[in-house]
């Protein structure tokens, strides 16, 4: 009897561009994960970049799939949320937290705010606070260093000194999670991500070469890929050191043809190497 490890990703899908479920669903179904989805809302497209984009709100639908699947009894591995569109739907997902997590369990926010200093169009002080209380639910958070500084409630800096950042994960481990995980840390010319483990104190790094491009959904890359690396049994420095390369192997394939992708990168290419990476 084949038994696969199962995770729940509740984000929202655009039916255009590589974000979000379109990402999240591929990259942690070739870990050999069992993966379903909970879609917050439908987009013609992703924002980032589109212009007369269509958007359906699916809140509502949320709290009666909740409904049917604890009727069925259903239990998952890992429960891992991503782009929230309101502050409404923080507090839905978060009583989704409340029927489906367990001590058998762990839960990974990716608490999506904002970047460059700047909230998203749409977020405001309100669903900060909501992300910052979902947050305390989380057993793992990964925000970019925009996001920490609107969790904490301090000036954004760049994620760019050690002991900085060392501050930083200190205090978001404060906010209830146990392991918070910053992205976009740049230390010169390497670029990556650090954790902190706050239950041993231990601090954990991963970076890869920095490239002077930004191509979206590179963040829902690494959440998808440390979520599914945790899940089936990684360490943090070996779900660190995946995300990382697996990202750098995405960058690499994608920057040929990057001006025709720019709504995205050419992650399928490197399905492959993600899958080899997940037996070592």
């Amino acid at each position: 009897m084949i038994f696969m490890k199962k995770v729940v990703t509740i984000q929202d899908i655009s039916c255009f561009g590589k974000c979000s479920l379109t990402v999240a669903l591929p990259i942690i179904s070739a870990m050999g994960i069992e993966t379903a989805v909970i879609p917050t809302a439908v987009l013609s497209t992703h924002t980032g970049g589109f212009e007369g984009y269509t958007f359906h709100d699916l809140s509502e639908d949320i709290t009666d799939i909740s409904a049917h699947w604890k009727s069925l009894g259903l239990k998952f591995d890992a429960i891992y949320t991503g782009y929230l569109g309101s502050a409404s739907q923080v507090q839905i997902v978060s009583d989704f937290f409340d029927s489906f997590g367990n001590d058998n369990n762990f839960i990974v926010v990716d608490p999506v705010l904002g970047d460059h200093g700047r909230l998203y169009a749409g977020f405001n002080d309100e669903f900060v606070v909501q992300m910052r209380q979902l947050c305390r639910k989380a057993d793992y958070i990964m925000p970019n260093m925009t996001e920490a500084s609107f969790l904490l409630g301090i000036p954004y800096h760049d994620a760019d000194n050690e002991d900085y950042v060392k501050d930083v994960l200190k205090k978001l481990s404060e906010l209830g999670c146990r392991v918070p995980v910053l992205t976009g840390v740049r230390f010169g010319d390497n670029e990556g991500a650090v954790a902190y483990d706050s239950a041993t104190g231990e601090y954990y790094f991963s970076f890869g070469k920095h490239v002077d491009r930004q191509l979206h959904g590179t963040g829902d890359i690494f959440a998808s890929v440390f979520t599914g690396a945790v899940t089936l049994g990684k360490s943090v420095q070996q779900a660190l050191d995946m995300s990382v390369k697996y990202i750098a192997d995405c960058i690499e394939v994608t920057m040929p043809c990057a001006d025709d992708v720019w709504y995205g990168s050419c992650f399928e290419l490197c399905l492959d190497k993600l899958i080899g990476y997940t037996k070592e």
